[in-house]
């Protein structure tokens, strides 16, 4: 039985991390787990506080299990607890435990590190126009600390997909010669 390739789509606000998650699994057939916190936030009637911040890495985590019990073959996910605790790092000053003692546990084959070459688009949830350069250091770092395997995928349009497809399938290859 093969095993489940997981791949996680991380990076800084609008740098296009769902439209290329939904990109992929529609490429490849397959699913891609959705970024909880958008619904969660856009139904929260009221500004978010630090424990909303765990509880939206909590009920992340949970639709990961959830979608990679459904899965076979490969899934993508749109966001992921580094995404988590960037954030809550760079709000708060701090981060939950349980984000931390999580995201070292995560055990995604490849990070697909969105580029900031892709124009800001304003949208109610966003919140650091002008720190992307920074925030997308910081994810960088990150990887790097964690040793999570990535790769920054860059490109405007139909080129971003491409090079997203090629890393994906340097993974695959990877896998199947591994599984023989």
């Amino acid at each position: 039985m093969r095993n489940l390739i997981k791949i996680a789509v991380t990076g800084p606000e609008s740098t296009g991390k769902s439209m290329l998650a939904r990109q992929l699994a529609a490429h490849y057939h397959t699913l891609w787990v959705p970024e909880y916190a958008r619904h969660y936030l856009q139904q929260l009637g009221r500004d978010y506080v630090f424990d909303d911040i765990l509880h939206i890495a909590q009920q992340q985590q949970k639709s990961q299990q959830a979608f990679e019990e459904l899965s076979s073959g490969l899934l993508f996910s749109d966001t992921e607890l580094l995404v988590t605790k960037i954030w809550c790092e760079v709000k708060y000053d701090r981060c939950h435990e349980w984000i931390d003692e999580n995201l070292q546990q995560q055990n995604f084959d490849l990070y697909l590190l969105t580029d900031i070459d892709l124009p800001w688009e304003y949208d109610a949830l966003r919140e650091h126009p002008h720190q992307r350069e920074m925030l997308f250091e910081l994810y960088r770092e990150a990887l790097e600390k964690y040793r999570f395997p990535y790769t920054i995928v860059s490109g405007i349009g139909e080129q971003r997909l491409r090079n997203a497809l090629e890393a994906v399938e340097k993974v695959m290859k990877i896998e199947m010669r591994d599984e023989r």
